[in-house]
């Protein structure tokens, strides 16, 4: 007996049209051209969620390094200071506290360079 197999490819595609819902032209209303967008917005989904890790990092690195600068020091010299004064304050905690509480950060600083 011959399967008609209609059923389940129009399950499929109804899949990718809810997964293109939002998109322009023929990435929303072809399938071929859907799956494809689907597909390659997933790979950029998984790239750029490590990226933002380290575009997160670069700017705590710029804050903290202005607000070290401020209080006398770089950002290399303050990082090292903090190593030997066993601070052990991760660089997105030292960076709201450069933008948010200046004092506390300023306390910080003159905590490691003794």
């Amino acid at each position: 007996m011959r399967v008609k197999r209609g059923v389940a490819s129009h399950k499929k595609h109804v899949k990718i049209r809810q997964a293109t819902k939002g998109m322009q032209r023929s990435h929303r209303s072809s399938i071929k051209r859907g799956r494809q967008a689907v597909t390659k917005g997933l790979q950029h989904a998984y790239r750029d969620r490590r990226n933002r890790k380290r575009t997160f990092r670069q700017l705590w690195n710029a804050r903290i390094n202005a607000a070290a600068r401020i209080n006398g020091t770089t950002y290399s010299k303050l990082i090292a200071s903090l190593k030997v004064a066993n601070i052990t304050l991760d660089r997105k905690v030292l960076a709201e506290l450069a933008v948010n509480e200046p004092k506390a950060f300023e306390a910080i600083v003159k905590t490691a360079q003794k």
